[in-house]
């Protein structure tokens, strides 16, 4: 974390949050199921957040997205859900599908977010997707006690909950196809012989937008336009010395639940 509480994402490696993987074999079996439908990713990010659209090309994706700026830095989710709203604005699409939450923030408000600003309905918690008829989808719900199936009109956003299917892992034909794709950060310093490359294969550029692509008010970016403030921040380490062996006994583990209840760690 930096001093002013935002996180420092220039230490982070750029990883593909899980439950967006799950959200993405969602969409990509849709896909399969709908013939002549399309899968594309965006997220946002620094330069380097063109990987995770690679990698979605790599399952089967057929493009992305990227939303990169430095107007962007700071962003907590009511400043995030309203970037890629305004991006979402500009592709055409019936079904935004999202992950639940991602695993640094865990707050999983971007997603209904996004659909309220775009004045969708939005189904959250989806374990699985499906076509009911034209126009309207089937999603089954995992809940606390249960699933539920529902039944929404298009368009429409859905989130999706880590029990949902696992994504499918990369397909070898689609790597080599698209390990050369690039956004325009990381085709700055590249040679004379990929660009002609790219001129043969337009499918290896990938889609770049910044603040004035996307046509939105700057004071509702960045730190400007994020109410949340990080009050503090407490680094928890667990030493050896804080473990127990238990015998697996009854009464053992009656007083080991009653502990943690009662310290709240649990309950």
């Amino acid at each position: 974390m930096k001093a002013d509480g935002t996180v420092n994402r220039a230490a982070l490696p750029a990883i593909f949050n899980p439950e967006d993987l799950n959200a993405l074999e969602q969409a990509l079996r849709l896909k399969a199921s709908r013939p002549g439908s399309t899968v594309h990713v965006l997220t946002m990010g620094p330069g380097r957040a063109a990987e995770i659209i690679r990698e979605a090309m790599y399952r089967g994706a057929d493009g992305g997205y990227l939303l990169s700026d430095r107007a962007f830095a700071g962003s907590d989710t009511l400043a995030t859900s309203y970037a890629l709203s305004r991006a979402l604005a500009n592709i055409s699409s019936d079904l935004i599908i999202c992950g639940r939450q991602a695993i640094d923030g865990d707050t999983a408000q971007v997603g209904p977010q996004v659909a309220e600003k775009l004045g969708w309905p939005q189904v959250t918690y989806a374990e699985e997707i499906r076509v009911a008829g034209e126009g309207v989808l089937r999603v089954r719900r995992r809940l606390e006690r249960g699933a539920e199936e529902v039944e929404c009109p298009l368009p429409a956003v859905v989130t999706v909950n880590g029990s949902a299917a696992a994504c499918r892992p990369r397909n070898a034909r689609l790597v080599m196809k698209y390990k050369h794709a690039r956004a325009a950060q990381e085709a700055q310093d590249a040679s004379e012989d990929y660009f002609a490359m790219v001129n043969e294969r337009p499918y290896l550029k990938l889609t770049e937008w910044n603040v004035n692509d996307i046509r939105c008010e700057a004071s509702e970016l960045g730190l400007s336009g994020s109410p949340t403030k990080v009050k503090a921040i407490e680094n928890v380490v667990f030493q050896a010395k804080e473990s127990r062996r238990l015998s697996g006994t009854d009464v053992e583990l009656d007083a080991l639940m009653k502990e943690l209840i009662a310290n709240h760690t649990i309950g």
